[in-house]
Parts: structure tokens; C-alpha cells; sequence
């Protein structure tokens, strides 16, 4: 099938894979910096941003087939990539299946989740797709101030504030309950878990983790840890679920490090996640008071 597709700079090629609910808009903080040493080629993947959407199923396993696909069209087999959330844990599949792409760095990518875990996920992310929504036609002036969007991307920011206001236009343009989105999230949340890979068979993989993640919260590294042995674990301070939004030029480093093969693990490792990780309950009190704000502020307006 046909993906929309950016493609800037020269040298080495570098595939960028979107989140849920997302597009390739997501990466501007850091594809011009990027593309001052590689030849960057993001994606829309299918149903997203201005792709196509597919037909009848929708996973991750059918997206790793789409983006194969478009890689073998394009003569692009073996490309590093990066991931961010889904596309975190689609660069992961792809890894994992061989032949497909290079080195890989994933980004808080999700499919981790346990226990109550998975009902937070799939609820929260569903009923802010519908905030989404139901806000669009008083998006701009609500993003264009620091509080309406601190409260807005607090589920997804560390620092919802110093991101730029059109980054997060761009951001609440796209992030809606469209079909695509329905089944992905289901198909997430509900779907077969993700598989691993055994160790030796995937040689320069990163995994990077805000260590403020609301979304996939941080504990949940170890779980990708046990899957994909081969992983190096890099944390992000004072990030959330989106390193290229909360800490942009760390993010540049981390992925023009591993993929150039100069990665060194952190040393020392920082603060373990347990120790700053928010308990489920402040997660899901602290998501539910936006979601509220949110609806009045919608509900309010409209009166």
C-alpha cells in the first residue's frame, strides 16, 4: 500500500515510527538535527496522519507487514529506526523477526502492561481520543496557553508547558478515535502479547524510558527487558511518555549514538524506576482530573 512519507537529509538512511493515534509531524523537534547527519525518512503509518487506512485487521503485526512492504519498495531492508510508543513496539517486532532493519532504538514502546495496568491504558487513552475530539473546534486557543496545555498533555508530559503550542496543535489534530485508532487500541490493550527474541539475535538495540511515563509506566521496563534480552536500558529524566517532546536533544544524542554504534550504557544507572514511579492510583487520579477539566472547559464553553 501507499504511505506518506518525509524524507530529509543526506548519509546513512533513518526510518522514525510514529505512536498511536500520532503522525510523522511528532518527530519536528529533532528531524532537522537529525538530518544534519543521516538522510531521515519519516512515516504516516496506515490510517494516520495522511496514510490510507488498511482494510479489516488492524496490529501490530499487521503494520510491522505494512512497513516491511514499504522498506522492500523502497530498497530500505536493514535501515536503522526509532519508535516512539507503538511505534516503540513496532520497531521491536520488525527486530525482532530478522532481515528487516539495523540497529533499533525504541521509545517507551508499549504492549507491556500487567494487571490493572491494561484497563488504565486502554481507558485513559480511549476517553482522551474522545476529549480529543470533542475539543477540536476550541483546540487552538487551548493549546496557545501554558495551562490549558499543561493540563491537557499531562498524561503524555513530564512538562507539558515548554512544549511549543503548534507541536501541540499538531499533536491534538491527530489524536482521535478514528477506526484505525479503535482497533489499534483494542488490538493493544487486548490483543496477543508481544513476542520476544532470543538473546544474541538482535546485536544494537536500545530501549529508552521516561522515568515520569504515565503511559507505560516505568516498572514495565523490566518486562520489556525479559523479552528482549539483547536490550541495553536507557532512562530519561524529567520525561514522560514522549522523549522527542520532553528532552529533544538528549533524544538526538541517544539515537545518533546507537545507531553510529558509540552507545555506552549509563553509568551510573540512575534512580531505579520503582523509585520514581507514581503509584496506579495518583496515575489514575491525576488522568482523570484532566479528562474533567478538560469536559468542563468543552461542556462550559458551549453553554
Amino acid at each position: 500500500m501507499t504511505m506518506n512519507y518525509v524524507r530529509r537529509g543526506a548519509g546513512k538512511p533513518l526510518l522514525l515510527l510514529h505512536g498511536l493515534g500520532s503522525s510523522l509531524k511528532v518527530w519536528d523537534l529533532i528531524v532537522g538535527e537529525l538530518a544534519i547527519h543521516r538522510e531521515v525518512i519519516a512515516i504516516d503509518l496506515p490510517g494516520f496522519g495522511q496514510s490510507p487506512a488498511l482494510v479489516g485487521e488492524v496490529s501490530i503485526p499487521i503494520l510491522a507487514d505494512a512497513v516491511t512492504d514499504f522498506l522492500t519498495q523502497h530498497q530500505l531492508l536493514g535501515i536503522d529506526a526509532v519508535g516512539n510508543s507503538m511505534g516503540g513496539r513496532l520497531v521491536l517486532e520488525l527486530a525482532r523477526r530478522g532481515n528487516v532493519i539495523g540497529a533499533v532504538v525504541s521509545l517507551d514502546p508499549g504492549g507491556f502492561w500487567q494487571g490493572w495496568q491494561v484497563a488504565y491504558f486502554y481507558q485513559s487513552v480511549r476517553l482522551s481520543a474522545q476529549l480529543s475530539s470533542l475539543i477540536q473546534p476550541i483546540l487552538p486557543p487551548l493549546v496557545s496557553n501554558p495551562v490549558s496545555r499543561t493540563l491537557l498533555f499531562a498524561q503524555f508530559s513530564a512538562h507539558p508547558w515548554t512544549i511549543p503550542a503548534p507541536v501541540a496543535l499538531n499533536e491534538f489534530r491527530e489524536f482521535l478515535p478514528t477506526p484505525s485508532f479503535t482497533k489499534l487500541l483494542d488490538s493493544l490493550a487486548h490483543g496477543p502479547p508481544q513476542q520476544g527474541s532470543p538473546i544474541g539475535s538482535i546485536p544494537n538495540l536500545v530501549i529508552g524510558w521516561g522515568h515520569q511515563d504515565r503511559i507505560c509506566p516505568p516498572n514495565q521496563a523490566k518486562r520489556a527487558l525479559a523479552l528482549f534480552p539483547d536490550a541495553q536500558l536507557h532512562w530519561f529524566s524529567n520525561c514522560g511518555h514522549v522523549p522527542q517532546l520532553d528532552v529533544p536533544a538528549e533524544t538526538v544524542a541517544l539515537i545518533l549514538a546507537v545507531t553510529e554504534g558509540r552507545y555506552e550504557p549509563q553509568t551510573p544507572v540512575p534512580t531505579s524506576a520503582k523509585e520514581s514511579e507514581v503509584t496506579g492510583k495518583v496515575f489514575i487520579a491525576v488522568c482523570a482530573a484532566v479528562l474533567l477539566v478538560g469536559l468542563f472547559l468543552t461542556f462550559g464553553r458551549k453553554r
